[in-house]
């Protein structure tokens, strides 16, 4: 009997160590790499072979140094507002800190993960930071709220001080000098956001001559986000800017 008990209870620990399957509404949809589900079955993999094995030291698996930065795609890590700015009605721009003057590590084109919890559930959505790549100390995201989105009213309950947890880089769009002759930068809203680092490493960059044309869309001028950014863009001399406005 005592037997048996202890296999029950071994049983029982085993149980309670394997991972949990995601919620669809942990999928940001973005198909980033490796996305939560991957992540669960890795996990789930590592578990069955743990348990056949009954070698628990497997579970902690081996830390990833595929990362420049402290970042990891795998991971969510913690990072303090240190200031959020509403540009429009239902747009922010928000600023992270970093310790020291480190850098976030991302290359211009790639973009993080944010994971929220909105009455108990966790949501996870994709944002690309719009701070410049060499950016020491901080960096910064562009978001829009929605008046039905789970993610916006985790971002509306923000403030400076407040944590959130992010992880990545992602994206295998990796912008590099002189690649191409000429860009075209179609953008939408806050579909902006991916376009300004970019254009940050090409006027940051005195040799890099890549012509860039960059057509906006907003509903008003007045609407424009980060204009005093764009028109300073657009005083060199191979930056062009365009606006559609729909009203």
């Amino acid at each position: 009997m005592m037997d048996e008990r202890e296999e029950d209870d071994e049983e029982e620990a085993w149980l309670q160590l394997r991972p949990v399957e995601p919620l669809p509404s942990q999928c940001c949809g973005s198909g980033c790499s490796p996305c939560v589900f991957d992540l669960y079955d890795r996990d789930l993999a590592r578990w069955e072979a743990a348990r056949a094995s009954k070698d628990r030291s497997l579970l902690r698996g081996k830390e990833s140094q595929s990362c420049p930065s402290k970042l990891s795609p795998e991971t969510f890590l913690a990072f303090c507002i240190s200031a959020m700015e509403k540009l429009t009605e239902d747009t922010y721009r928000v600023q992270f800190a970093l310790p020291g003057n480190s850098r976030l590590g991302l290359w211009p084109g790639q973009h993080l993960i944010l994971r929220g919890i909105v009455d108990g559930l966790e949501i996870q959505r994709a944002y690309t930071p719009i701070s410049p790549a060499n950016a020491e100390g901080y960096f910064e995201v562009l978001i829009k709220c929605y008046p039905t989105g789970l993610m916006s009213r985790y971002i509306e309950s923000w403030r400076a001080g407040v944590t959130a947890f992010w992880r990545g880089p992602f994206g295998g769009f990796l912008y590099k000098p002189n690649q191409h002759g000429e860009l075209l930068m179609l953008a939408a809203g806050t579909g902006l956001a991916p376009m300004v680092p970019i254009l940050h490493s090409i006027t940051d960059n005195a040799d890099d001559e890549t012509f860039v044309t960059l057509v906006g869309c907003f509903k008003t001028f007045e609407g424009i986000y980060l204009k005093t950014f764009l028109e300073e863009q657009a005083r060199f001399w191979n930056i062009r800017t365009f606006f559609v406005l729909s009203q």
